[in-house]
């Protein structure tokens, strides 16, 4: 099933790289404009959000629509490390409030020798 938005933490990307990597994936940015401690831009249209070291030296990077080239989180998750050559973590599926608190330590990590579950208390 189609997730709504995807959204995935890259370790230590480059932003513009980023960009470019969404350029040819989905279709060219616009130039990013911040927003607080964010930064936006839009993807075709596709909006985007970064924030940079949302946890530590992990930026975030959130697509939010359900019309990106990736069913789920992992499917971008894969497809940024190929491209970007950098760790990547997402959620193994959608998260609901209502599971145990442990539930949301439970992360995917996307490298090039694949892919692995960790605790990650963010």
């Amino acid at each position: 099933m189609r997730q709504p938005d995807i959204e995935i933490y890259l370790k230590d990307s480059d932003q513009d790289a980023v960009a470019e990597w969404l350029s040819q994936a989905i279709a060219p940015c616009s130039p990013w404009q911040s927003r607080g401690k964010t930064q936006q831009c839009q993807a075709g249209e596709i909006p985007v959000l970064w924030l940079h070291k949302a946890v530590g030296n992990w930026h975030c990077l959130l697509l939010e629509s359900d019309r990106t080239p990736w069913e789920d989180d992992l499917a971008c998750a894969r497809a940024a490390n190929a491209a970007l050559g950098v760790p990547i973590r997402c959620a193994p599926g959608s998260w609901d409030e209502e599971e145990a608190e442990e539930e949301g330590d439970r992360w995917l990590q996307v490298t090039t020798e694949g892919v692995s579950e960790i605790l990650w208390r963010t």
